[in-house]
């Protein structure tokens, strides 16, 4: 698509989550497209660092929590000035912050990665963006037109090419044995992420399994962070699992895994499943909403029931007991999938296509 359609896009959160990081995905890519494009985010916020040098123009407010009255003036005096055809919203709080100025062209669109609280956060948008079939129900079950709700998923970087090398260092400096299993999980160590469901699963996974010993590698941060490495010592698992912090970008460590693990309680999408299909890894997942659209059973991954560790292990079991062949083929099955509905450039085109169709709504 050649026509300009300039943007401002605006982001609340002190996170680097999966919402996050799409939301730098995105403007950059539409940025990258010849889009004009201004962000709008916090100042010293993860997303504000990541797009620092991207060339596109960046506007750091408070987008504090309650009525920020001074973010909500800025981003008005924002969108009078600029008159962007789209104002793109990203959750809650920059949502509820944002209100365009009476008589602004603009088309307001709140993009959803979650199951959130509509009444005072949503509903005065004009149209709505979900990333999965089933958060788009939930929009319109409640109460949201449903001709104004769309679903446009997400997109992921294309995989970094990893060094033999690198691997080999990643084994020495995180003491990984030659000829172990690396089962690789990764998120904020958050109750809702089930980290401690994936400890229980691994207490009663055996610690070799044809003879090879079993290693879980663990990135990210977070307030759980003490919590899960005490039940870690209870367990007596801290001999098998590697504690890695956070990892930015975390390519290297799918690359180096055999399996990977996404043990979460809530998911509504599971960019982290996305990531590992990225580079051809198997899957084992809960049976959360995001997972259970994305992964079809015994071909692109294996699916457990939440919070159930018992079903868990056998399920991580039965992966690393299936052949080579079979593992490969998940993964690959999930890559082709990935590339097939998730591709960087169908997902941009999408969002390109939605913002004309709503300006020519617009305007008739």
């Amino acid at each position: 698509m050649n026509k300009s359609l300039p943007s401002i896009h605006v982001l609340g959160s002190r996170q680097f989550g999966g919402a996050d990081q799409f939301f730098v995905r995105l403007t950059r890519a539409l940025h990258e497209t010849g889009q004009p494009v201004t962000t709008v985010s916090r100042p010293n916020s993860p997303v504000t660092q990541a797009i620092a040098h991207d060339g596109m123009e960046k506007i750091q407010l408070p987008l504090s929590n309650g009525w920020d009255v001074w973010s909500i003036w800025q981003l008005r005096g924002l969108i009078k000035s600029r008159q962007p055809c789209i104002v793109q919203t990203y959750m809650g709080r920059a949502t509820r912050l944002t209100r365009l100025p009476k008589k602004s062209q603009a088309v307001h669109i709140a993009r959803l990665g979650g199951y959130y609280k509509i009444d005072g956060y949503y509903r005065h948008a004009h149209a709505w963006v979900g990333n999965t079939k089933g958060l788009c129900d939930y929009l319109i079950n409640s109460g949201l037109p449903a001709n104004k709700v769309f679903e446009i998923g997400n997109f992921v970087p294309n995989p970094i090419a990893i060094s033999a090398e690198t691997l080999i260092t990643l084994r020495q400096d995180w003491s990984i044995p030659n000829d172990a299993w690396v089962l690789f999980t990764l998120g904020r160590l958050i109750d809702i992420k089930g980290f401690d469901d994936l400890l229980e699963a691994l207490a009663i996974l055996p610690s070799e399994i044809d003879g090879r010993p079993v290693i879980v590698l663990i990135a990210g941060t977070g307030p759980l962070d003490a919590k899960l490495k005490a039940l870690t010592a209870q367990l007596g698992l801290e001999s098998r699992i590697r504690w890695l912090g956070w990892q930015d970008p975390p390519d290297a460590f799918y690359a180096l895994a055999d399996v990977f693990v996404c043990p979460s309680r809530v998911e509504t999408l599971g960019n982290v499943i996305l990531e590992a299909w990225n580079y051809g890894l198997p899957v084992v997942s809960t049976q959360t909403p995001g997972p259970l659209e994305l992964i079809e059973e015994g071909r692109t991954g294996l699916l457990t029931p939440i919070g159930e560790a018992n079903r868990m292990a056998a399920r991580l079991k039965e992966m690393l007991t299936a052949t080579t062949t079979q593992r490969n083929a998940m993964g690959e099955a999930g890559k082709a999938y990935l590339n097939a509905h998730f591709g960087k450039s169908a997902i941009v085109n999408a969002y390109l296509s939605l913002y004309d169709r709503l300006l020519t709504e617009a305007s008739t």
